[in-house]
């Protein structure tokens, strides 16, 4: 096993982590030699998880943890943040990393909205980790602008809009699939994805040309893409009173990708949010359980 500094962990709590329990790093080396990896290679930044470079061993310092709970109202912050290293030259991008208490069933990439990983990200990949999945949220935002998270407001919508616009989809892809290789690689687990918004067109595009198989939700640029042979397998989520994507589009998806599952509930754009005013929560818990039981199938 392995020390974890207390350097690494040690930075001040947000306001959700504070009633957290805690164990001793000897104990939570248990749950970090599973990502043998990250475990090796954890080092400090500001108080984050940092691969690259080893540790001297420290004993003494302490690591929270907290294990999954069954239901959305339960769910309680269970990650940590890493620094991952791009293949590009001096940038590297964060990532919210959700473990399960238990052997992992498969790994997911959570891919956010056009508002960064924000709590509402982090919630989803808690949530995950709960369903027994290891979850890593990759900060997509930060080839462009580190630290992004934005409220579900005109204002956030029109940052989060005009950093989408600059950053395109081809770094957002590469970057999910570098997420989705450290996962695979330290794992050893099968990957998915899910995405939503922004999000859930990269997830499209994570299954056609990297063989990820995605959960999208309410992709709006989906389209122009679904021509290309598929590498792995979608599911298509989309509400019918989404203004954004009209009949006529989610019609393409089926005709398009007849293969692969196009479901539409009567819920707004954003209905799986539960931080913003679309929230639905009847077609949230019916397109979650659809999501689970896609990556139970194509992840075991």
């Amino acid at each position: 096993s392995i020390g974890l500094p207390h350097s690494a962990l040690t930075s001040k709590p947000s306001p959700s982590e504070r009633h957290k329990p805690t164990l001793s790093a000897m104990g939570a080396c248990l749950s970090l030699a599973r990502c043998r990896g990250i475990a090796d290679k954890v080092g400090s930044h500001k108080g984050r998880l940092r691969l690259g470079g080893r540790l001297p061993p420290d004993m003494g310092s302490r690591l929270t943890l907290v294990f999954p709970y069954p239901t959305l109202t339960e769910i309680r912050p269970m990650g940590r943040t890493l620094i991952l290293d791009t293949s590009r030259p001096h940038e590297s991008m964060d990532a919210y990393l959700a473990e399960p208490s238990g052997t992992p069933k498969g790994g997911i990439v959570v891919i956010q909205e056009i508002f960064g990983v924000n709590a509402h990200i982090r919630s989803v990949a808690d949530r995950f980790a709960a369903e027994g999945y290891v979850a890593i949220a990759p900060a997509l935002f930060d080839p462009v602008q580190k630290g992004v998270e934005l409220g579900y407001d005109q204002e956030g919508m029109q940052k989060g809009s005009k950093l989408i616009a600059e950053l395109g989809l081809l770094r957002p892809m590469q970057d999910t699939d570098i997420a989705a290789r450290l996962i695979a690689d330290q794992y050893k687990v099968k990957v998915g994805t899910v995405g939503y918004c922004w999000g859930g067109t990269v997830a499209v595009l994570a299954a056609l040309r990297l063989g990820l198989p995605s959960s999208s939700y309410y992709g709006s640029r989906n389209v122009p893409f679904l021509p290309e042979p598929a590498k792995a397998n979608v599911i298509f989520h989309f509400g019918e009173r989404d203004h954004s994507i009209p009949p006529e589009m989610v019609e393409k998806h089926r005709e398009l990708k007849p293969e692969m599952d196009t479901w539409v509930y009567p819920a707004d754009h954003g209905f799986n949010c539960d931080a913003r005013a679309s929230y639905d929560e009847p077609s949230a818990k019916l397109a979650w359980e659809r999501t689970l039981a896609f990556f139970a199938r194509e992840l075991k």
